[in-house]
This record gives structure tokens, C-alpha cells and sequence, in this order.
């Protein structure tokens, strides 16, 4: 949700400094640097109900018989206004020339297209009449932070998710 005066950019991105820029180029482009376990913590506000929420769990992004994918698999405890139980999201991540990733929901869908090679991504991703805006900043080889708004007739909410790897040694 926009608020008066304030722009999609100011509110969840671009990222203004990518201080983990070399980590993402050193290890070898988007999937190399995802690849392995991270713990995840994420911040929501629903604009609609005035709800504040959080999400506290473990992702993995899992390799699969094709080399080029990867599989996102998230776990964990959504707490949401009153609601309080076990939530999961899966992905699918792409290997892209020039170490960028496509991006696909689990049934195969598109969804964005991400490149930390800069160590920031900006992405929107148009669901119906909602809108995704998506800001990716690598912060250092192990710390990763995602900001999301969307924004639409069905949904209005913000995300403030950091991913912390849990297997550094994945990052080496």
C-alpha cells in the first residue's frame, strides 16, 4: 500500500547499498549463493485488518536431479493477529546464464527472475490485479534480507523477511 507522498521505492527498495555484493560474486552466482540451510525471520503488517504478524522457521534451497534447479522448501510458525500455527511456502529456482535465477512457484508458474550477482534485486511480479514488489539485498555471505509489498483490491501487506544461513560452511 502506497502511502501520500511516499513511493514503492522509498517504502520496501531498491536497496540503496549492496554491502554483500562480493559475496554473491564470489560464490559463484544467485544459486550458488542460496544453496544450503538458512533460519528465517519475518516481520508483516496487513494494511487491510492493521494485523502485525511474524514468522519464525528454517529454509533450505535443496538440490535436485536437474543441477541447474534448485528447490526452496520454507517451515515454520506463522503468527498473524489471532491466528498461530504452521506455515510452508515451496519454490523453485532456475539457473540462468550470467548466474541470475528464474524464479517459479512450486506448480511450475513464473514468477520473477532474481540476480544478486549486483547484491541487490528489485522485482515485481503482477498476480491478477495485486502487485508484488519484491527487494532482495545480500548483506554478507551468510545474511540475506527480502522486502516485500503488495499491494492490490485482495491483498495489502508488508514483509520484512532476514535469512541467516545455517550451514556457513555451504558459503566457503
Amino acid at each position: 500500500m502506497t502511502r501520500t507522498g511516499d513511493k514503492v521505492s522509498d517504502l520496501v527498495g531498491p536497496y540503496r547499498k549492496a554491502s554483500g555484493a562480493a559475496e554473491a560474486r564470489r560464490a559463484g552466482g544467485t544459486l550458488a549463493f542460496l544453496r544450503g540451510a538458512w533460519s528465517v525471520e519475518r516481520q508483516l503488517t496487513d494494511h487491510r485488518s492493521g494485523a502485525r504478524g511474524s514468522f519464525t522457521g528454517r529454509a533450505e534451497f535443496l538440490a535436485t536431479a536437474d543441477p541447474a534447479m534448485l528447490r526452496y522448501a520454507e517451515h515454520g510458525e506463522l503468527r498473524l493477529g489471532g491466528h498461530r500455527g504452521p506455515a510452508s511456502r515451496a519454490l523453485l529456482y532456475r539457473e540462468l546464464p550470467g548466474g541470475a535465477a528464474d524464479v517459479r512457484f512450486a506448480d511450475g508458474r513464473a514468477f520473477y527472475r532474481l540476480d544478486l550477482n549486483s547484491g541487490t534485486c528489485t522485482v515485481r511480479h503482477d498476480c491478477g490485479q495485486d502487485r508484488y514488489v519484491i527487494s532482495h539485498l545480500v548483506r554478507a555471505a551468510d545474511w540475506l534480507e527480502e522486502r516485500w509489498q503488495v499491494t492490490g483490491p485482495r491483498k495489502a501487506y508488508d514483509g520484512v523477511t532476514t535469512l541467516r544461513r545455517l550451514d556457513v560452511s555451504s558459503s566457503a
